[in-house]
């Protein structure tokens, strides 16, 4: 099982230097540390940036990290990721 704090700390500490606001997700590939292939992993939890953009819709455009995060880590939970 994921730990969720765990994940979310991962997800802040990858998106928290896109520059905000983002309008979509190729906005927050600049930040992230490899890339498309930036892995998060917590438990039995493991997906790439590119899979996690293809499980979640986001609601764009985020003014801030944490507005993303949160969105994020809820549609992983309504979708039995987490």
């Amino acid at each position: 099982m994921a730990d969720e704090a765990e994940l979310r700390e991962q997800l802040i500490d990858a998106f928290e230097d896109a520059d905000y606001p983002v309008s979509s997700p190729m906005d927050l590939v600049p930040a992230l540390p490899n890339g498309p292939g930036t892995k998060f992993e917590s438990g039995d939890f493991s997906m790439t940036a590119m899979e996690l953009n293809t499980k979640a819709s986001g609601d764009f455009p985020y003014e801030n990290v944490d507005s993303l995060v949160d969105d994020l880590i809820a549609e992983l939970n309504e979708q039995g990721e987490l």
